[in-house]
């Protein structure tokens, strides 16, 4: 067990009622599927914080779109009642909340009907009026990717979302929810009409891991810090292991899931991302376009699999029944809505190689699954053992490698393992770990939710955290085969219980490379 070394508590951030740094300007956001999990659980308390921190212009105004019938004080009493429920949430008082459900409206209506748009344009050129200030909208597509076409086309048609500025100097971003697309084929097929509709600086395809602190941290750890650039590389580096566990299973996701699959579901989107801002070059600039030119290139570098293998470089499970928290819990195809010959896989560990100078030869290895044994998403870097040992260690004993841990989630924080002397007259060599968490240094951990960061940065007009169209399709190039690998009938299923790390094969493919999984 390694020492633990804890950084000290530093100043807490600076209270809402001083200057904000980065408020937005004035805009509406219409929110599509308004009345769906995603508006209740995260859109809303995400705009609710941002106002409570007074990062939203006094003119900004919601105006939720859905299919059901309802009054403006309904829709925001249902609001009221997410925001207050939330975890994710600092504004509780009732009567601020109140103050800033005022700024919120509802229109009912089929998303798949022109009418609904003239509706939403009469409502919004009412707010507008005559603002001399310019302004935008914001239109997010908080809807099953099944609508898309409807909405985006309907979006283009109606004038509510022009390619440029109009005649008022208003600005239209569209943001849309992942899955884009299923496969490469159905990705380029939207990619194809929403830049039909719209410039590509108009659509902001969002990837919520991406706003999370410690994901935005791992460049400034890389590119502000001279110390670790150096070593960032195959010289140095042994393998790097990006975890995304859940303790969750499908829940209410069945369908959706025993469609899409793990590889779908986190590796395409999620895991992906963490690896392109792990592995790529220096931006010349920490702009939109820079970062993202670096990334797709990390997935470009990425190796075109073989039927054979991708199967060679996945390692699939789907779990059965177990315990969590010390309570029984069903497996995969004891889940209501789920076949009960399913052969969905929901774990894969994956070994990627990255074909460039400074990534030659070094394994990454990706792993995600439902009920794992905790929940949590790391991105591990672990360094190659000293060359030669010159202190004496006892029978098979081995130094620890060094590894530095970045936690994304649920503590976010960094840490570092290295080798220290343990107290005595003898030498003895001993791990311990410096670690830096956001909740210690800076009091509410993470500054900002993932969706408040993302939604004030598309409100600012910067795209960096946001996907582009050429790096979805590289994703999708690059999963079909792995996707098409999961077919394989020959698998055991289940083969790992519910609580535990997973199956044997995901440590027999990380061990080919004298290596093992982290418990973090």
């Amino acid at each position: 067990m390694s020492t633990q070394l804890v950084t000290p508590a530093a100043p807490a951030k600076p209270q809402a009622t001083e200057r904000p740094v980065r408020c937005a300007g004035p805009c509406t956001m219409i929110i599509f599927g308004a009345s769906g999990d995603l508006t209740h659980r995260k859109l809303m308390p995400a705009i609710s914080n941002l106002a409570h921190d007074q990062l939203l212009d006094p003119g900004f105004r919601v105006i939720g779109v859905s299919s059901g019938a309802m009054t403006d004080d309904a829709f925001r009493a249902d609001m009221d009642k997410a925001i207050a429920t939330s975890d994710e949430t600092v504004q509780t008082d009732k009567e601020s909340r109140a103050k800033f459900l005022q700024r919120v409206s509802y229109i009912g209506g089929d998303l798949r009907d022109g009418g609904t748009y003239a509706k939403v344009k009469e409502k919004l050129e009412s707010m507008e009026g005559s603002n001399a200030r310019g302004g935008g909208r914001l239109f997010y597509l908080a809807i099953p990717p099944s609508v898309y076409p409807d909405v985006v086309r309907h979006l283009a048609e109606s004038g509510l979302a022009p390619r440029e500025k109009d005649s008022s100097r208003r600005w239209a971003r569209v943001i849309i929810e992942k899955p884009f697309g299923h496969d490469l084929e159905s990705a380029h097929a939207l990619n194809s009409l929403v830049r039909s509709a719209f410039a590509e600086k108009q659509i902001y395809r969002i990837d919520h891991y991406l706003g999370k602190e410690t994901v935005q941290n791992l460049l400034v750890h890389r590119f502000a810090n001279s110390i670790f650039e150096p070593i960032w590389n195959r010289d140095h580096v042994h393998h790097v292991q990006i975890t995304a566990a859940e303790t969750v299973g499908v829940e209410h996701r069945a369908k959706y899931y025993e469609e899409a699959g793990v590889i779908r579901d986190m590796f395409q989107n999620h895991l992906l991302q963490l690896l392109a801002l792990t592995a790529m070059e220096p931006p010349n600039t920490f702009s939109a376009d820079a970062v993202r030119n670096e990334k797709v290139k990390v997935i470009e570098a990425i190796r075109d699999f073989t039927p054979a293998q991708a199967r060679s470089a996945l390692a699939l499970g789907q779990y059965g029944p177990g315990a969590m928290d010390g309570k029984p819990v069903p497996g995969y195809r004891q889940e209501a809505g789920v076949n009960p010959a399913s052969r969905t896989p929901t774990f894969a560990a994956l070994r990627l190689d990255i074909q460039n100078w400074r990534w030659q030869g070094v394994p990454f290895f990706l792993r995600s699954g439902k009920r794992m044994a905790r929940h949590v998403t790391e991105i591990a870097v672990q360094f190659r053992r000293p060359p030669h040992t010159l202190f004496k260690l006892s029978g098979s004993e081995q130094l620890d490698p060094n590894v530095l841990a970045f936690r994304i989630q649920p503590e976010e924080g960094i840490s570092l393992r290295f080798e220290v002397k343990a107290p005595g007259v003898d030498i003895r060599v001993t791990p311990v770990r410096m670690i830096f968490t956001y909740a210690d240094a800076f009091g509410r951990s993470g500054e900002y939710t993932a969706y408040e960061t993302l939604i004030l940065d598309c409100m600012q007009g910067d795209a960096t955290l946001f996907d582009r169209a050429d790096s979805v399709e590289e994703a999708w190039r690059l999963v079909d085969p792995l996707v098409e690998a999961t077919m394989d009938e020959s698998e055991d299923f289940p083969n790992y219980a519910a609580g535990s790390w997973g199956p044997a094969c995901a440590d027999e493919l990380i061990g080919r490379e004298t290596a093992v999984w982290r418990t973090p």
